[in-house]
């Protein structure tokens, strides 16, 4: 199974929490694996906070692969509420890419909902906008691991990349790293994959992302030699158990050598 991958969500992030302590309690509990804990600190009385719970919500499905009903519903209040371009086209977003990760998960096929709902999603984010950043790698994650068409992906997540680096999106800069570089690893561009899984990992560390820190270890392994990638998949385990086995598609990565996985 290709990897899933998750992103900023514009607020609540390590980035953009800032002072209020509302969103660094949220961010913290995210970075956590604690997506359901977060969600409840969240009223879902206005657009805005609507769609971060519905976010939340839809990345705990991307690494549990449980809560879809819920995630669901949760999408569903927030479009209700929404009433701006700016809105309709963060909650078609979110909209796409939980039809995205059903798909992958293998839970049901919804890759032409997905595809709709983020067309219509850059139907209504202008370009430059920072939720543009994250639409476009979106349509990346799409391109590479549904349509499976590598230089469609590339595209995509080198606007993601200059986007997020244009509005200072820490933790979508770490995605747009390791896609990028996961991409010249596939085509044997050795250096070109270690620096950017490299930045990725530094990114996470420093931002605290603990859930998205055992994938960037094991990315980087892949690009390394013994006994340095050994080293990095016993880090990437550690924190695995430490948090409970998620996430879950990390697990056939992680096995020893030799052991079978159901």
């Amino acid at each position: 199974m290709a990897q899933p991958a998750m992103s900023g969500m514009g607020s609540g992030t390590a980035g953009t929490a800032g002072d209020d302590p509302l969103q660094t309690a949220v961010w913290r509990l995210r970075s956590r694996a604690c997506w359901g804990d977060a969600a409840a600190l969240l009223p879902p009385d206005t657009a805005a906070t609507a769609l971060q719970r519905a976010s939340l919500l839809v990345e705990r499905c991307l690494y549990t692969e449980h809560g879809w009903e819920e995630a669901e519903d949760a999408l569903r209040t927030a479009e209700a509420l929404t009433h701006t371009d700016d809105e309709r086209g963060a909650a078609a977003c979110e909209r796409g890419y939980l039809a995205y990760a059903a798909t992958l998960h293998g839970v049901r096929d919804r890759a032409d909902e997905a595809r709709a709902a983020l067309g219509r999603a850059a139907a209504l984010i202008p370009p430059g906008a920072a939720a543009r950043a994250l639409l476009d790698f979106r349509r990346g994650l799409v391109a590479q691991n549904v349509a499976e068409a590598p230089q469609a992906a590339r595209a995509a997540f080198r606007r993601a990349h200059a986007g997020a680096t244009a509005h200072g999106d820490l933790l979508l800069l770490s995605f747009t790293w390791r896609h990028l570089a996961g991409l010249a690893l596939r085509e044997g561009e050795l250096a070109e994959a270690r620096h950017g899984f490299t930045e990725s990992l530094r990114i996470r560390e420093e931002l605290g992302y603990l859930v998205g820190t055992a994938p960037a270890l094991v990315s980087l392994a892949d690009a390394e030699t013994e006994p340095q990638a050994s080293r990095l998949r016993e880090e990437a385990r550690r924190l695995f158990r430490l948090l409970g086995g998620v996430p879950t598609w990390l697990a056939t990565q992680l096995a020893p050598p030799g052991t079978a996985t159901a």
